[in-house]
């Protein structure tokens, strides 16, 4: 997956990232970069943190990484959200989405 245009934000202890998520969407996937985010689409519904939930499970999954060391930053009632990533550099990130089949 290209990540060029991605922005992501070294932060004390690890890298955020940020989101575009589609939610109700046919099946989990990440779908590739959207200008400077990472799109993400999620089969659950908006509501109760289902998508949430979701977004952290499957960016957990593709990453290789355990769901612990993810957390929703900011936008848990909007599309475009920021996830931290702990443990983990924006080089490391970086690498680990490129890795990514597109």
């Amino acid at each position: 997956m290209e990540t060029a245009g991605l922005d992501l934000i070294e932060t004390e202890g690890g890298c955020r990232i940020l989101l575009r998520v589609n939610p109700a969407g046919h099946r989990d996937r990440i779908a590739g970069p959207y200008g400077s985010r990472l799109r993400v689409t999620v089969a659950a519904a908006p509501e109760r943190g289902r998508a949430n939930d979701s977004v952290i499970r499957l960016l957990a999954s593709a990453l290789g990484l355990p769901p612990s060391r993810l957390w929703l930053v900011s936008g848990a009632r909007s599309q475009d959200k920021v996830v931290q990533v702990d443990g983990c550099s924006a080089a490391d990130l970086r690498r680990r989405l490129e890795a990514l089949a597109d």
